[in-house]
């Protein structure tokens, strides 16, 4: 009997520090932190502002969807998208990058592939993004090798599960 107790001790706290560190956790609703670009020498810019806003859905099926925006974008003067003018257009692209498809996680790798159905990005549409990522206490952080942006810089965003 003692032996048995021990055993199915052993058993629920290997259950438990497995799913402590197991990704099966990953899917959630989260909410930004901050998504930087990191230059080499280390440098962070804040690529949507100080307070940027955003929301990630990822479901248990493997679809997501995943928002992020400047919360400083200028309204547009007319009340009316389609009489944006060319500043206003420029600066609602620039401070919004969304985009939706399924996802897939390598645990033994640690990466998520997001496979981009649609983007704010176009030139995203249709890839899979492949990053490398953490899951800790709730925060969900992931680096993109080649952001948006382009040049030599490296993107982190950090997520923090919803409660």
């Amino acid at each position: 009997m003692k032996n048995t107790l021990i055993t199915i001790f052993f058993v629920l706290t290997t259950l438990a520090v497995y799913a402590q560190k197991s990704t099966k956790n990953l899917p959630g609703t989260y909410t930004l932190v901050s998504v930087d670009n990191i230059d080499k020498n280390g440098s962070r810019i804040h690529l949507y502002g100080d307070n940027p806003q955003g929301l990630l859905i990822l479901d248990l099926q493997g679809n997501y969807s995943l928002q992020i925006m400047n919360s400083g974008r200028p309204k547009f003067a007319a009340a009316d998208k389609a009489k944006g003018t060319d500043d206003e257009n420029r600066a609602a692209v620039k401070g919004c990058n969304t985009h939706f498809g399924t996802y897939t996680v390598d645990e033994g790798k640690g990466i998520i592939k997001f496979n981009i159905v649609h983007a704010s990005f176009p030139n995203w549409e249709g890839t899979q993004q492949v990053r490398p990522f953490t899951l800790l206490n709730g925060v969900f952080t992931y680096t993109v090798p080649s952001p948006t942006t382009g040049g030599t810089a490296t993107g982190e965003v950090v997520w923090k599960r919803v409660e």
